[in-house]
This record gives C-alpha cells, structure tokens and sequence, in this order.
C-alpha cells in the first residue's frame, strides 16, 4: 500500500475535476511546482492508485435517456457458470455495468435505452434470453447526482 499524503489527496481531488489537466495547473492549485506534482502524479500512476483517464460521454446527448438498473438472478447456478453469463452479459451493448453482487439477486446491472420500449426489447430480446437468466427486478433511475470517490 502506498502512503498518500494530503498533497496527493488534493492532486487527486483536481485530477478528478479535470483528469487532463497540465502538470503545471496542477502543482499551481496545490502548492507545487510543475515536476513536483508531474513526481507525485507518476508515482501514483505506478502504483496503481490511478488507472488510467477516460472521457465521460453523456449517455442523454447521445439519445439514451433511460437507464435501468436491473437485478439478476440466475435461475441455475450449477447448469450455467458465472463466466458464461458474464461473458454474454458483457457483449449486450446496452449494458453499461456489470457488478456481481452479495445478496437477493446475484447480478446488478445498468443498463440505456432511447426510451422505455427500447428498454423493453432490450429486456425481452436481449437480458431474458441470456444463459442462466431467472428472475429479474427493474429499476429506472428518475434522477442522478453525481459522485465521484473522494479522499
């Protein structure tokens, strides 16, 4: 486990307001130089503590303004294996998430749609006919609030 500090904390907070930001506005914002923070920044890289940047694409803009979040529970765990199921979950692309889980249902999944009968033929042509499917639980998101880990 690597020791973060409350400099690698506050470069960590900046770098998730704005994950391509210049060495240089970083170390500005938290007291360092530019290769100070450029140091901490690769260190933190090669530790793993971050993985990597990614550009956040709005899923409304893009046309999908319905998101369900579905519970999953496989009807026989002994005839279909998790991987098989994770496999042919993963390849639906409107699945956004797939997180197994501890508890009523086995999967959690998050799932967009244009609207709810885009939905609804995604459910029936696509998550039903998935190996191992059993009992599903739908929930759609009304609204969202946005949060991100935070140190």
């Amino acid at each position: 486990m690597i020791g973060i500090d409350n400099i690698d904390r506050a470069l960590l907070r900046e770098l998730q307001k704005n994950g391509s930001a210049k060495a240089s506005d970083l170390g500005k914002a938290v007291g360092l130089s530019q290769s100070a923070a450029w140091r901490r920044i690769k260190r933190l890289e090669d530790a793993k503590v971050i993985n990597g940047k990614r550009i956040v694409l709005d899923a409304v803009k893009l046309g999908f303004s319905v998101t369900v979040f579905l519970g999953v529970k496989l009807a026989a765990k002994g005839r279909v294996s998790l991987e098989d199921f994770e496999r042919a979950v993963s390849a639906v692309p409107e699945v956004q998430l797939v997180q197994h889980v501890l508890g009523m249902y086995d999967y959690r999944l998050k799932v967009v749609a244009t609207d709810l009968s885009d939905f609804e033929r995604v459910l029936r042509r696509r998550i039903m006919t998935l190996p191992g499917v059993g009992d599903v639980e739908a929930n759609v998101l009304l609204s969202e609030e946005k949060r991100n880990f935070v140190i």
